[in-house]
């Protein structure tokens, strides 16, 4: 099964959640939505677990790859060569003030 650990590849928050589903192999979606009726539920402890795990549990590895185009950096290497031209913008017609034809 390997170490328990944040993911960081199905990470919401810490990834603590995402790493208890990988650890265990159960869906992360199912284990958030039953954290949250226990949130709601009025058990007190969850919130306060929640942070004392994201800070002990180590940090696990990432199995995307790192170099994948990032849209919202400003690294223009990330993206040579391959951005499209700018197209120039269309003035817009004038109208005349008395024209009511639209409406």
């Amino acid at each position: 099964m390997g170490n328990l650990k944040k993911s960081k590849d199905n990470a919401v928050i810490f990834g603590v959640i995402g790493g208890i589903g990988e650890y265990f192999n159960i869906d992360p979606v199912l284990l958030r939505v039953i954290l949250v009726v226990i949130t709601f539920l009025g058990v007190g402890t969850t919130i306060p677990v929640y942070l004392v795990m994201a800070l002990l549990m180590p940090e696990g590895n990432s199995s995307r790859k790192t170099t994948d185009y990032n849209p919202f950096s400003n690294n223009s290497s990330d993206y040579t060569n391959k951005t499209k031209p700018k197209s120039q913008r269309k003035e817009a017609e004038k109208v005349k003030e008395d024209d009511w034809s639209d409406f």
